[in-house]
């Protein structure tokens, strides 16, 4: 998922939860204005059936009163002296008078107000009105609205903090490429002077390595000089990235005690992904140190190898015969800081990581393995 894509997310969900508490509210509000409207004509008509000196305006005014209640929709029981329903409304249920049912109910119904009991004629059990149900509901929309208030300022803090030592990483390896400029020039000039001086093939090998090492410091410091940046848009051949990252570990791993074997295989079909070649080459070479690593003192084979997958895209693959990964440490390998080696600085497999997923959209997971550790680099063809 992008990074801004949580931001992205709590934003909307904070808007859409405001905007239903903004509607919930005013629909409160137009009921509590009708509501207001009608106690205030039943009082007129129960004054005026009060003030009627006629025979039948009190019984009037009850059905009045009668009507009212049905109309604003409080749910009433009236039982008997002995306690049997005679008659309801606005109940939200069919049930018979004098079934467990309607009895449960007005149990219920008393548990929300107290009845009102006239001795001799029966006992009115009445509950809350719809409007009163509902604005129940608003003190705990209040309480998810500031949820999410106290989640979105934990979170902004948290992403602002991330951010912060995202600029600071990105200047300080800038700062170094930089500073590596000048003593990179000064060796270059110097190995120039060195072939200029020394006998043809007399010291050519040991210069060509010299050269070859050169070579690998600048690629350093251009990667540096990248982080941070958009990466680049450009056609990468995976199968000659997966050869040029072997060879140069090739050359350089212990062929004498503890021989460590690299090799590379390469699957039929298309190997070309859209991506930018200095920063994928930097997370297959962090990847195949970490599997030289972990064969020192031991010895074994690593494999590089790269194939094209059916459904579209190259799956890039490093693998070793060695100790592996113990499985309550499988969660923790890809955590920034997170090393199992006594001086390691536990950012080579968090850096492929964000190189492969966050600038190319692909993943790298650790698969698994009958001997050693596996990693995969699934690219998509074009991003």
């Amino acid at each position: 998922m992008p990074r801004r894509a949580p931001t992205v997310l709590l934003v909307v969900g904070f808007a859409v939860l405001l905007g239903w508490y903004a509607i919930y509210t005013q629909r409160v509000i137009a009921e509590l204005r009708r509501e207001a409207a009608r106690s205030g004509l039943m009082s007129a008509r129960v004054f005026r059936a009060l003030s009627d000196p006629s025979e039948g305006a009190s019984t009037a005014a009850l059905l009045d009163l009668a009507q009212h209640i049905r109309e604003i929709g409080v749910p009433v029981v009236v039982t008997d002296p002995h306690g049997v329903p005679r008659d309801t409304a606005n109940i939200p249920f069919v049930a018979p008078l004098d079934g467990p049912q309607m009895r449960e109910y007005v149990h219920t119904l008393d548990a929300q107000n107290p009845p009102v009991a006239e001795s001799g004629i029966g006992t009115v059990h009445f509950g809350n009105t719809p409007l009163v149900r509902g604005l129940r509901v608003i003190p705990v929309l209040q309480g998810i609205l500031l949820a999410f208030l106290l989640a979105f300022g934990v979170f902004t803090l948290l992403t602002r903090a991330h951010v912060e030592r995202e600029k600071v990483w990105a200047g300080m390896a800038r700062e170094s490429a930089h500073q590596l400029g000048t003593p990179l020039s000064s060796l270059s000039g110097w190995l120039e002077l060195l072939r200029s001086r020394t006998p043809e093939g007399a010291a050519s090998p040991v210069l060509d390595h010299m050269q070859s090492d050169l070579d690998r410091l600048e690629r350093v410091a251009h990667r540096f000089e990248r982080i941070g940046r958009p990466s680049r848009a450009q056609t990468v051949n995976a199968g000659d990235l997966v050869e040029r990252v072997a060879a140069y570990f090739r050359a350089r791993v212990p062929s004498l005690a503890h021989t460590v074997t690299v090799s590379t295989q390469l699957g039929d079909g298309d190997l070309t992904v859209e991506g930018d070649a200095v920063l994928l080459e930097w997370a297959v070479e962090a990847l195949a140190k970490n599997a030289i690593d972990a064969l020192a003192g031991r010895g074994g084979q690593v494999t590089l190898s790269a194939h094209a997958l059916p459904e579209g895209g190259v799956r890039l693959r490093v693998a070793d015969d060695g100790p592996g990964v113990a499985r309550e440490l499988r969660k923790e390998i890809f955590r920034p800081g997170f090393s199992t080696k006594a001086r390691g600085w536990g950012i080579g497999l968090s850096l492929a990581r964000r190189i492969v997923e966050e600038s190319h959209g692909g993943r790298l997971v650790l698969v698994s393995a009958d001997r050693g550790a596996t990693f995969d680099i699934i690219l998509p063809r074009w991003s």
